[in-house]
């Protein structure tokens, strides 16, 4: 591999681990998390969320989507009913979807969502299998993303993180969870 290779790799990397830094800015250590009831089917869970997510929203439609780990516990679509900006954390929150951050960064990134990869979940990728134990900074090559889509307009990578990204309201948002790239955006 080239210097030039290997600069633009670590380059790329360190981006990643930045970006995953002010995604989850104000996320809610899984301690704070209610007991789950029984779990709702895949089938029925996916069913739900593609209805809602194609139905009108007055406020800020949210999304989970587990994408490439496909753990539907974790998927999830609502409309949160706002009428100004909002901050995405507080959305989140209203919309019950719980994030959790890392053990060296509990509130500045985020690892889970809704419990998703559990932690004793083989995540497959390109290298093999992974575990994520939620200790340190989640994998580049496996972790949760942060989406936008204005109401007339193409999703877009969140530029800033749960605690300072303001959400109007016909906008959407979501979590998307990415393993060596894919899916590379969120569905429609």
């Amino acid at each position: 591999m080239t210097l030039t290779k290997i600069r633009t790799a670590a380059a790329s990397s360190l981006a990643a681990a930045g970006l995953l830094f002010s995604l989850a800015a104000c996320s809610t250590p899984a301690a704070n998390q209610p007991t789950a009831s029984a779990p709702a089917s895949p089938a029925s869970t996916a069913t739900a969320s593609s209805a809602a997510a194609s139905e009108p929203c007055d406020g800020v439609k949210v999304i989970v989507d587990s994408g490439a780990v496909k753990q539907a516990a974790a998927d999830t679509s609502t409309c949160v009913p706002v009428t100004e900006p909002t901050v995405a954390s507080e959305i989140l929150d209203e919309a019950n979807v719980k994030t959790e951050g890392t053990e060296q960064y509990p509130t500045e990134l985020v690892c889970r969502v809704n419990g998703v990869p559990a932690a004793d979940f083989d995540i497959v990728h390109k290298a093999g299998t992974y575990k994520e134990e939620c200790k340190d900074t989640p994998a580049a090559f496996a972790y949760w993303a942060l989406w936008v889509k204005p109401d007339a307009g193409d999703w877009a990578y969140a530029q800033e993180g749960l605690a300072t990204l303001k959400v109007s309201p016909g906008e959407s948002l979501q979590l998307l969870f990415t393993v060596d790239g894919e899916p590379a955006t969120p569905k429609a």
